[in-house]
This record gives C-alpha cells, sequence and structure tokens, in this order.
C-alpha cells in the first residue's frame, strides 16, 4: 500500500511509516483498530474511519501537539451469556488510532462528520506563502 501512496504527492514520506501499522485483527478480543482511508485534496487532507456499529456518542476526535487521535467503543448489540459462537468476526471493544499530521496541515480547521457508520475527517491545508518581491530604492 505505501506503493499508492508514494504517487500523491506532497506528504509521501509521512504515511510510510503508518501502513506498517499491526494487524487490525488484534488477538487480545477487547480492543481493534479501525480501518481508516487517507486521501488529499488541493486544500484538504480527508480520512475516512470505517466504523459500523459505533454510535456517535462514543468516538472522540482530538488534536494535540500536532497528532490527530481517534478514540472510541464499539459495544456489543446483544446480551451475550447465552451465545455460542461457531465463528465470530465482528469487533467489539475500545480502539486508539493516531497520525502524526504532515507539516503543511491546519489543525484548528479540523471538521468531523460521522454517517452511516463512516467517519469522516477533514483537515484544510495552509496557504503557501507566496514569495514576495520588494522593490529596491537607490539613493
Amino acid at each position: 500500500m505505501a506503493n499508492i501512496v508514494r504517487k500523491t504527492g506532497w506528504m509521501n514520506p509521512f504515511f510510510e511509516d503508518f501502513f506498517a501499522v499491526p494487524s487490525i485483527f488484534d488477538t487480545d478480543g477487547d480492543s481493534f483498530a479501525p480501518r481508516v482511508d487517507v486521501h488529499e485534496t488541493d486544500k484538504q487532507l480527508i480520512m475516512d474511519f470505517e466504523l459500523p456499529g459505533t454510535k456517535k456518542e462514543n468516538i472522540k476526535v482530538s488534536v494535540k501537539d500536532n497528532v490527530l487521535t481517534v478514540t472510541g467503543h464499539r459495544v456489543t448489540r446483544t446480551e451475550e451469556k447465552d451465545r455460542h459462537y461457531i465463528r465470530r468476526e465482528i469487533r467489539t471493544g475500545s480502539f486508539d488510532r493516531r497520525f502524526a499530521l504532515p507539516t503543511g496541515i491546519s489543525a484548528d480547521s479540523i471538521k468531523a462528520d460521522y454517517k452511516d457508520g463512516m467517519l469522516e475527517i477533514r483537515l484544510d491545508k495552509k496557504e503557501e506563502t507566496k514569495p514576495r518581491e520588494v522593490e529596491v530604492s537607490v539613493k
């Protein structure tokens, strides 16, 4: 997947480390890492998190020290005391994903929307400082 990211342009080295994340299906059973797609436009960095079955009030998005953190908790839909699972693939428990934001991203502009099990986070890119010419006067 890192090969795909290399084609995107301006933040390539940043994302190479994040695609080497441990498996999204860990073995301890009480936590998981939701899948995330990251893409960019000319003006924004956009992250889409896959969180089906997670209630909006159980999701927290924050930025501190230039690190974006998405945490939350997905609970089981039904009482489990009488269930004898043959196969169990639906992950429940807590999750925590952290991403160091690349330079050029405005952490103050963060917007998060949750709809149909997808959390979309949008961060604006900072305006590039344009070179400025100053006329030199001769005295």
